[in-house]
């Protein structure tokens, strides 16, 4: 159930909020459904929540300062993620980046950081934009007033563009298709909280496997083994993918492995994340017909005569990056960060203690009173250069922040931006009357039953 709160300002859905603090337990259950619907109203004006459990003590931290150590001033003391994170990703990502610690981290996080550097955006924003060229051919070759899944349509465009700046040519439509499909399917059933590893049971009590969740893992682990054994046979089509063999050479113990977790990594990263945050996107415009013709005037200026986006374009496309950024505030494509403390530390004035978990939720963060005017309002604006309204340090987490920031975060921005350019160009997209937008937050957040949208050209 969704609640659209009335306000001058044009307020998009989001889950009900209780008026209270749910009981812990009833909390977890309700974790179990949805990672956004125990937030009560007052969570999104406290700096520090509490949460006591049996074997467990949890802290909701959303005071800047603390997400600050946590993050950054005393990282090495919160480098682990959660136990229910790594339970949740381990089987699909094995110790891929996401999920590792301590020197494995280090060490993978300097074979995959030049891969992704900013230096190499001169070599992948043309394949960005070529990919959003074919989605906007696709969309021309439809009848007029066709009806489109925004969220496959977009979650196909990204698939496109991650499958092909890892793999080169060296990856089929087929094989992009049948990891995507695999990523859905493992997100579909594995369990985002386990109860009994969050009450800090003994391990004999809970659950090792799961046996859908491993399925849908090794169908994906199988076909990126599959395409990387064509990497070493041709390094020219495969430049990133060939990049992270030659890095894990002499350095990880089982190289190909190694590579497989961090392309899965990356291919996750960049797809899944990208595309909700688009099809999130598409949804928010519609609801404004103002942003969408200062969105519309923007590209027909930067991209005049229908021509298409350079790298260059992204520094004059400042409107569709504040448009693309709003929505990554309101609809954080992970919109929960979990830690274990290492050791013992306070947190404004908390005491910390050795296995105490810290949730820090951007969703909770990037709509806090505190920080934000009009939190739960789509205001592209305050994100403009030169805005009234910084985004506030540390109060603005979509990548996350610190040691552990995304190491994509500059492609997938460079990449919205030119892709959504790239369509508004041509198209607009206008809701479905009959569909109702809802919220489906499972390991990442996007819309509920897919995003229908009728397409109309320009």
């Amino acid at each position: 159930m969704l609640d659209t709160p009335t306000s001058p300002s044009v307020i998009p859905p989001y889950p009900a909020r209780p008026k209270k603090a749910l009981n812990p337990l009833v909390a977890l259950l309700k974790l179990r459904q949805n990672l956004l619907g125990i937030w009560h109203e007052r969570a999104f004006e406290q700096f520090m929540i509490p949460v006591k459990l049996p074997n467990r003590r949890v802290y909701v931290v959303n005071g800047v300062d603390a997400i600050k150590r946590v993050f950054l001033d005393n990282h090495d003391n919160y480098d682990p993620k959660s136990p229910q994170m790594r339970k949740a990703l381990t089987p699909l990502l094995g110790d891929g980046l996401f999920v590792s610690d301590g020197d494995v981290w280090r060490r993978r996080r300097a074979m995959v950081a030049p891969a992704i550097a900013a230096a190499q955006l001169p070599n992948y924003a043309p394949m960005m934009v070529a990919c959003a060229e074919e989605t906007a051919t696709n969309w021309r070759a439809l009848p007029a007033g066709a009806t489109i899944d925004v969220l496959s349509e977009m979650a196909v465009l990204t698939a496109r563009i991650i499958g092909r700046t890892v793999f080169g040519d060296g990856i089929s439509e087929a094989e992009a298709t049948r990891v995507v499909r695999g990523f859905s399917d493992y997100q579909a059933v594995i369990e985002q909280m386990d109860i009994l590893s969050m009450l800090g049971a003994p391990g004999w009590l809970q659950r090792d496997r799961n046996g859908k969740a491993d399925a849908a893992a090794g169908e994906v682990q199988a076909m990126v083994d599959t395409i990387l054994a064509r990497a070493g046979a041709d390094k020219d089509a495969m430049r990133l993918a060939a990049s992270l063999l030659n890095a894990a050479e002499g350095q990880e113990d089982n190289p190909a492995a190694a590579v497989r977790n961090e392309a899965i990594v990356l291919f996750m990263a960049g797809h899944e994340t990208t595309a909700n945050a688009l099809a999130w996107t598409w949804a928010l415009i519609a609801m404004r017909p103002d942003v969408e013709a200062k969105l519309h005037a923007e590209a027909d200026a930067v991209l005049e005569n229908g021509r298409s986006a350079t790298l260059e374009d992204f520094q004059r496309l400042p409107y569709a990056r504040a448009v693309f950024e709003e929505t990554l505030r309101l609809y954080p494509p992970v919109p929960l960060l979990s830690r274990e403390a290492r050791g013992d530390d306070i947190l404004r004035g908390f005491p910390v203690s050795k296995g105490d978990i810290i949730v820090i939720a951007p969703w909770l963060v990037q709509r806090h009173k505190a920080y934000w005017k009009e939190p739960d309002a789509f205001r592209p604006e305050r994100f403009l250069p030169g805005s009234a309204e910084p985004p506030p340090k540390f109060a603005y987490l979509p990548f996350s922040a610190g040691a552990r920031v995304c190491l994509g975060a500059r492609f997938g921005l460079v990449e919205a931006v030119l892709c959504l350019a790239t369509l508004a160009r041509d198209f607009r997209l206008k809701p479905v009357p009959e569909h109702k937008l809802e919220i489906e937050c499972r390991l990442t957040l996007r819309p509920k039953c897919g995003l229908p949208m009728t397409l109309e050209r320009r």
